[in-house]
């Protein structure tokens, strides 16, 4: 049993940029771009990303080159995207957030890196790169007499169109690619499952580093909406909600614990800007639905939630679920929703056996969005990539190591991470079920828990309460949670703090909270 996407038909060349170029030549005064006061629209953001498309051509920076990109989020940015997509070329964020340990790491991990596109602010990240770092700015301001029209590059759906970085299990970095096919599936899927279109104009919240901030960054730009970009390194809730007040903003794309923060924005300071958007997409991380449940059902709010599922290594998205029809139980875990266009989930056993409805199992992705393996380690039809025969047809799919089940309605529910699990006390259990028991509480407005190991190798529980008011008191909190789990699932700590932590990417930091506990 698997649960499969609408099959759709993709051009012979689904390529992203080709879509850009289309609404460029067909509104060429459209404002594609703003950032910071400047603006540009789609004919002069073609002129540009076509320039610098050359510039890497003669460089022999074309098809199968890797261009490293480490800039702020910038009208520079979106010229070098398109102009190496133009290219045949392949992008690698290097998001300038991370710090300069972390980005030397990566530049190490780079198979095929050509050169890096940095400004005067990032160039001092990544100047430890063996390779030339070229400064975008200049490059803006001195085109150098390049052509302003397209290279003539032959691009495929199988050409590698970006590739970013993801811990995986092991927490090793790994350099997972993404094809054109892959990608402009799901551009196009969104677009024609949504409605997007040239009023969709979109806010970019995450880090540049995030697959999901891929997504964003092209969405609007495929559809013939306006790109806004925030003027800020990291996230910034009073500057992101402010845009969506001054801005004519109807689409964010995001990982869950940020919307739970522009949710909060509005909620304490007043206001509708969010609840009067098209669509806020988010995922990324387990669901709290009681953080944003009050908010939800405001009268007057109309904006759609999407509640997202996905793996950088299949093009970020795999299922979609609208949270209007959600009506939480006790024990609910929101669904993630059905497959997208050309894709399918299968539930699989230890022994990549199929599972019934409502069985658990590992949930693996097959279909168009499979990328195209890991740069930077073992091929891709080694370890997690693989092939499986259904109805007597091979399928090529990744194994997320994530569990789940899919409901009677078609629903794909996910539990937690097959490697999540540990052992307390002799038994297995999943910290995500631990917050959820948390953040069921009264009282308590989010939750996180971490996993420690004491001098003798034995796991210990930490969990970080948020409180809505007060302070709660431990003894309170741990008598409460008895009530809903079995003692070996509640936390050694129950400690109060004011917010919790985030990463780059916008999702839970729980290296930072796990560094925490030593002071405890």
């Amino acid at each position: 049993m698997f649960l499969q996407g609408k099959r759709v038909d993709l051009p012979s060349a689904p390529v992203v940029h080709k879509r850009f170029e289309a609404h460029a030549e067909a509104t060429p005064d459209a404002l594609a771009v703003h950032c910071a006061g400047r603006e540009v629209t789609y004919a002069e953001l073609e002129v540009m990303a076509n320039r610098f498309a050359h510039f890497l051509v003669a460089g022999g920076h074309g098809r199968g080159t890797k261009v490293g990109i480490c800039l702020d989020y910038s009208i520079d940015m979106i010229v070098a995207i398109l102009g190496t997509l133009k290219a045949g070329a392949a992008y690698v964020p290097l998001d300038p957030s991370y710090p300069p340990e972390r980005l030397r790491l990566l530049l190490g991990q780079i198979p095929g890196l050509g050169l890096i596109v940095a400004s005067p602010a990032t160039t001092a990240l990544v100047e430890s790169a063996a390779v030339e770092v070229v400064d975008a700015e200049r490059l803006s301001v001195h085109p150098a007499g390049r052509p302003t029209t397209a290279p003539d590059v032959s691009v495929s759906g199988d050409d590698v169109c970006y590739a970013v970085f993801t811990s995986g299990s092991t927490g090793t970095p790994k350099l997972t690619a993404v094809r054109h096919e892959g990608w402009f599936n799901l551009l196009n899927w969104l677009t024609h499952e949504y409605g997007l279109h040239s009023g969709s104009n979109n806010l970019v919240v995450s880090a540049f580093g995030f697959d999901l901030s891929q997504r964003s960054l092209m969405a609007p730009l495929f559809c013939g909406a306006t790109q806004h970009l925030m003027a800020s390194r990291n996230f910034d809730v009073l500057l992101a909600y402010r845009m969506l007040t001054e801005r004519d903003i109807r689409v964010v794309h995001c990982a869950s614990s940020t919307l739970y923060l522009l949710v909060d924005r509005e909620i304490a300071r007043g206001g509708d800007a969010l609840g009067q958007l098209d669509y806020v997409l988010f995922g990324g991380e387990p669901l709290k639905a009681e953080r944003i449940a009050d908010w939800a059902r405001r009268e007057g709010n109309t904006c759609t939630l999407l509640h997202q599922y996905g793996v950088a290594e299949c093009t970020d998205v795999a299922t979609s679920y609208d949270l209007a029809g959600y009506r939480p139980g006790a024990q609910d875990i929101a669904p993630v929703g059905k497959p997208a266009y050309n894709t399918e989930i299968h539930l699989l056993d230890e022994h990549l056996r199929g599972v019934a409805v409502g069985e658990y199992g590992e949930i693996c992705i097959a279909g168009v969005g499979v990328g195209a393996g890991y740069l930077n380690g073992p091929g891709p039809e080694s370890e997690k990539f693989t092939t499986v025969v259904v109805d007597g047809e091979p399928r090529r799919l990744y194994r997320t190591g994530d569990r789940g089940y899919a409901t009677e309605a078609g629903d794909l529910v996910v539990l937690g991470r097959i490697d999540a699990q540990v052992k307390v006390r002799g038994m297995r259990i999943d910290p995500v079920d631990i917050e959820r028991a948390l953040g069921r509480l009264d009282g308590v407005r989010e939750a996180a828990v971490v996993t420690t190991y004491n001098d003798f190798g034995e796991a210990e529980l930490s969990a970080f309460v948020v409180p809505a008011e007060a302070d709660l008191a431990e003894d309170d909190m741990r008598t409460r949670l008895l009530s809903t789990l079995p003692r070996n699932m509640v936390p050694d700590r129950l400690v109060n703090i004011s917010r919790i932590p985030l990463s780059p990417h916008g999702k839970v930091d729980r290296a930072a909270l796990a560094d925490a506990t030593k002071g405890l």
